[in-house]
């Protein structure tokens, strides 16, 4: 029947694009928006500041009615296809359509542009409930009924954003700031945090937030808040908690090539390395490295091992660590120690 051709055509389409989000174009908008089942159209242009924002809460949205096959949540690049940006009165982007079963004529769409408010929006529209999949989060959320017990933490370095949903500024920084929580996941004495400072009011007030997005350093060993005062990038951000907490992160989570390194011990790795006496050498490693940090004693064990007689064990244990690591199943405490030891081995190269 024509209605299965339809909808194995429109099958197509979405298995073209690696996407829910089916992209129409005049050759395909008439089969699609045929009045067969209810579709929702996004008129968009690529270069549109806007536009890039609702992109993956329109993504988002398309996955939640991924599984609901009369539903359709489609896009048209308005600015490529001009005649049907013409055809249906799109005067700026992004323009939001609703197409309604049994009609080819739309409705427009006025709302907030949340993936929730969309959903709502659909439901009520054709009465099929939206699943909408949340991505994991690395920011921790706050509310007065946890903020002292984290922000307050005397333990942890802790960087909280005091947000408002509605502000295109916050909305602007969440992929930003999401990148940071990302980034500092593995640091148990790190928290990058947030707060809805537009619901929880009193939690505003108390630390004199005027604006949003208003960010406070709690600094470890401290209960008073630090202003935030540096830029809005993601590497500004690890940047400010790399030279606060005293870690080495970049982004994404990795660690930079000094994590770890101790000059002194450094230092020792060179006149070992020049022929001095390596006992004597040896010795003094393992004095420098008595506070306990594991890391340090390392210095002394891989000089053990080359004194030994594995001159080349810098060599074939840094071979050995990327094979594990490029294995991909490393929990994150122990990639840390991977590369930490990477960065050691490397003085000795």
């Amino acid at each position: 029947t024509m209605a299965r051709l339809c909808l194995a055509f429109l099958a197509l389409v979405v298995l073209a694009s690696a996407s829910n989000v089916v992209e129409l174009t005049p050759d395909t908008f008439d089969d699609i928006v045929n009045g067969d089942r209810p579709v929702f159209v996004e008129f968009f242009a690529p270069w549109c500041g806007h536009c890039k924002t609702l992109a993956p809460k329109w993504e988002e949205l398309a996955d939640a009615y991924a599984s609901v096959e009369d539903v359709v949540i489609a896009k048209v690049d308005a600015s490529e296809h001009r005649e049907l940006g013409t055809r249906f009165d799109v005067s700026g982007f992004p323009t939001l359509k609703f197409f309604p079963k049994g009609a080819t004529d739309p409705e427009p769409y006025s709302g907030a542009r949340e993936t929730e408010d969309l959903a709502r929006f659909v439901e009520e529209k054709t009465g099929f409930r939206a699943r909408i999949k949340r991505a994991e989060s690395f920011v921790k959320v706050l509310d007065p009924s946890n903020f002292d017990s984290i922000a307050l933490d005397e333990s942890k370095d802790v960087l909280v954003e005091f947000y408002a949903p509605w502000c295109g500024h916050c909305k602007t920084l969440t992929p930003k700031y999401e990148k940071v929580g990302e980034t500092f996941a593995a640091e148990s004495n790190v928290v990058v945090a947030k707060v809805d400072a537009d619901k929880h009011r009193d939690l505003g007030s108390k630390y004199d937030v005027s604006g949003f997005p208003t960010l406070k350093f709690f600094p470890k060993g401290s209960t008073e808040a630090e202003d935030y005062s540096g830029g809005r990038e993601t590497a500004d951000f690890i940047k400010f908690l790399n030279d606060k907490a005293g870690t080495f992160r970049v982004e994404g989570g990795s660690l930079t090539e000094d994590a770890g390194r101790v000059d002194e011990l450094d230092a020792l790795v060179e006149k070992f390395k020049s022929g001095d006496d390596r006992a004597a050498v040896i010795a003094e490693a393992k004095a420098a490295s008595k506070d306990g940090d594991v890391f340090a004693k390392y210095y002394a064990k891989v000089m053990e091992k080359i004194a030994g007689g594995a001159e080349d064990y810098p060599t074939t244990e840094t071979a050995r660590l990327d094979r594990i690591l490029e294995g991909g199943s490393v929990k994150a405490e122990r990639k840390d120690s991977f590369f930490i030891r990477k960065n050691i081995l490397k003085v000795f190269a």
